[in-house]
């Protein structure tokens, strides 16, 4: 006690020196409750006071802190009063000191925010003295004060930005929460044209984002309370403001003008001879509905978003007057149905965004707060800077809804649709925006996004929200529709196998013996043939009888085909591919399924080949062979017991009993996996599996879209009549 005895007399000396270093020990202990209220009751609080209202320098500088740090522990309330409010006011216009600056702005906080804590409501004080209210006196004499505020959060020195900002925030907690309805929304508008809205924005870019991370949190809340409270403020005609921004859209949007329409709802129409006569007032029936409105009653259609929607499309055509002038111009011209509603697609930009940025979820929850700023990854997801620019987002979705519009070649009957398709364009490009991401590059993105890209992102997005709300029946859905899939693909690979295909065989042997000439194809035969014309050729060279044997590079062409039953491979060799496909009478050989035992391949890719040449063109026998081999491994049917046995015998020997040369990926695919799948067994080349996929997609994205058949145009086509047709002619109706 005696220690605070001392200390206080101290702070009365006559010499400045003394004076400071008292104060300056003040700072450091006053933040102490016990001390504190031992200083208040030894009497110092008076000695405080007056060194803040007037002492300079750093004794000045060591009093407010002193006071400001009594303040917070919601003591010495008892000095406030407008002298102290006068001061602080003046020092923060006019003092250029740091630390000065620091410790008024930290005393006005505490006095515009006494009203809204609950311990601070018993105290003696007079209210008056408190809240913006207690500003108003000071800021009159002080008309610079808002703009030094402002403009202290450009400030090198990050303690001052965070104490003008939470000094601003104060300020305007209070004013939303105390003034009347006429009387904040002034304010808040005063902040912004001073520019705090890009003070801000700057400062939640910045690197320093760290050190003002509570002041900033807590003015992107503020933002959101602002919002809110706009769009809970219901369109009212009956207020003269809200008629005043209604009619100026009107007038904005360049209606016809050649009635004049008088005070009394008369119109004066100038005659010929340049006299006025009065006429009936003419009311224009589509007065709104030109505008884009849905029905004669806009007040009513903003309902969902208030006065913000109003500000919102106010907003735009104040800014793009011209552009706005223009766009109803040419809706005007078209059918009403293909008009593009701009004021629908306004009032849906502005649901967009609340939404977006969750702006009924405003409220700051410091234990959230402080988890947040634990987590780098967290804290740079709590800041949105792009929150600040409302107003520049609004206009930009706006437009895009235009451009999506027309590219979409809408309807009034598609405009849900147009909206969700803005939903997923601004969700990509304003949602999972970085933080640093400058306002003009989101533009530039919004404008200029791919169409075809946003849709292949709308039925990515859409797909994953029924997964996370309907996991185990989409896997099951998809699960059927996948096997679905599968018996489709099956059929179309078999289906090929039964329409058969040309291959080539390795290059054959032209032998000419007697005027007779052979062909070698590379089966046994051809190579038994072979083999006995180069051992006479070797043992009886000396003989001018034996024939002789000429090797032709020669492709030789073979054709396989599947049996209509499905239960055999037919195939013959041929030395020339034909137009005409051989029946299944031209094809002598084939192999019964039964006895295939696997099928093989070498899956690598074909080198790149010429197009071949047409069939019947000689050429074609010269075309190069293919390197991609499908191989046929079985058992001989002189190892079965029966013509057509369940399973091979263990003791059979596996052959091989045919190999195909395909001459395209997508022939090998549907070679493979067709003769695969025709043995129930699973495809295995990637084709296959991405035809399966793809098909699988698109039924689970048709069942999410839920499009039924009565969404497509049900007409059926006009049967065409037999005379018209000449010849044979197929005629099938898909529906």
């Amino acid at each position: 006690m005696d220690n605070i005895t001392e200390l206080i007399e101290r702070l009365s000396n006559d010499e400045d020196a003394v004076r400071k270093m008292a104060v300056f020990k003040l700072q450091s202990n006053i933040g102490d409750p016990s001390f504190a209220e031992a200083f208040i009751a030894q009497g110092g609080l008076g000695e405080l006071k007056k060194l803040c209202l007037q002492s300079n320098g750093n004794t000045l500088a060591y009093a407010l802190t002193s006071l400001g740090r009594l303040l917070e522990l919601d003591k010495g309330w008892d000095a406030v009063d407008g002298n102290v409010v006068e001061r602080v006011v003046e020092l923060i216009v006019t003092h250029p000191l740091v630390n000065i600056l620091r410790g008024a702005m930290s005393i006005l906080v505490s006095i515009v925010s006494h009203p809204h804590s609950p311990s601070r409501s018993s105290t003696p004080a007079s209210a008056t003295h408190f809240g913006f209210r207690a500003l108003r006196p000071a800021i009159a004499a002080h008309p610079r004060f808002l703009e030094m505020l402002v403009s202290r959060l450009s400030s090198a020195d990050h303690a001052l930005c965070a104490n003008s900002l939470q000094l601003i925030n104060s300020l305007m907690r209070d004013a939303i929460s105390n003034e009347a309805e006429t009387e904040w929304p002034r304010f808040i508008k005063r902040l912004q044209d001073l520019g705090v809205i890009k003070a801000v924005f700057v400062l939640m870019q910045s690197s320093a984002l760290q050190d003002l991370a509570h002041p900033l949190l807590e003015f992107q809340a503020l933002t959101k309370v602002l919002l809110k409270k706009w769009r809970d403020v219901n369109v009212d005609l009956d207020r003269k403001e809200h008629r005043i921004a209604l009619k100026g859209l009107h007038l904005a949007s360049a209606p016809d003008r050649s009635l004049t329409l008088t005070s009394v709802g008369t119109a004066v129409v100038e005659t010929p001879n340049g006299s006025t006569d009065p006429v009936k007032k003419k009311h224009n029936p589509e007065k709104w509905r030109r505008l884009g409105f849905e029905t004669e009653s806009p007040a009513h259609e903003f309902s969902g978003v208030g006065f913000l929607g109003m500000m919102d499309l106010t907003d735009f055509v104040r800014k793009r007057e011209d552009n706005f002038q223009k766009i109803i111009l040419e809706q005007s011209v078209k059918p009403a149905s293909k008009r593009c509603p701009v004021a629908r697609g306004s009032i849906a930009v502005t649901e967009l965004l609340y939404h977006l940025f969750e702006v009924d979820r405003y409220e700051l929850d410091e234990a959230k707060t402080y988890q947040i700023l634990e987590s780098r990854t967290n804290f740079e997801r709590a800041f949105r800077p792009l929150l600040l620019q409302w107003s520049r987002l609004h206009t930009a979705g706006l437009t895009a809804f235009f451009r999506l519009w027309k590219e979409t070649d809408a309807t009034l009957d598609d405009f849900d649709k147009v909206v969700e398709l803005l939903r997923v364009l601004i969700i990509q490009v304003v949602g999972l925006a970085p933080r640093t991401k400058e306002v003009t590059e989101i533009e530039d993105e919004l404008s200029r996004f791919d169409y075809p890209r946003l849709r292949e992102l709308q039925m990515e997005k859409l797909e994953q929200a029924y997964e996370s709300a309907w996991a185990p029946h989409l896997k099951q859905v998809r699960d059927e529709l996948r096997q679905e899939a599968v018996e489709f693909v099956k059929e179309q690979r078999i289906r090929c196998l039964l329409g058969g295909e040309w291959f080539p065989v390795s290059p054959g042997v032209v032998v000419t013996a007697g005027g007779e000439s052979h062909v070698g194809s590379g089966s046994h035969e051809g190579s038994s043939l072979l083999s006995k014309v180069r051992s006479a050729s070797h043992s009886r060279h000396d003989t001018p009888n034996i024939p002789q044997v000429e090797r032709v590079e020669r492709t030789v062409w073979r054709f396989v085909k599947l049996s209509t039953n499905r239960r055999f491979l037919h195939y013959a060799d041929f030395e020339h591919e034909t137009v005409s496909k051989p029946g299944l009478d031209m094809l002598p050989n084939r192999i019964d399924l039964s006895t295939v035992s696997s099928v093989v391949s070498n899956v690598t890719p074909a080198p790149a080949t010429p197009n071949p040449t047409s069939p019947s063109s000689p050429a074609g026998n010269t075309r190069p062979h293919s390197t991609t081999r499908i191989t046929i491994h079985g058992y001989p049917p002189s190892q079965l017991n029966s013509p057509r046995p369940t399973s091979p015998p263990a003791t059979a020997d596996e052959i091989i009993l045919l190999t195909l040369h395909p001459q395209t990926h997508s022939i090998a695919s549907e070679w493979l996996d067709g003769l695969l799948m025709l043995l129930n067994q699973a495809p295995i080349t990637a084709e296959t599996q991405k035809l399966v996929g793809l098909i699988t997609g698109y039924g689970l994205k048709i069942r999410l879209l839920n499009v039924r058949y009565d969404d497509f145009d049900t007409r059926q086509p006009e049967m065409p009549s037999r005379e018209e047709c000449g010849g044979e002619f197929f005629y099938e109706l898909y529906v």
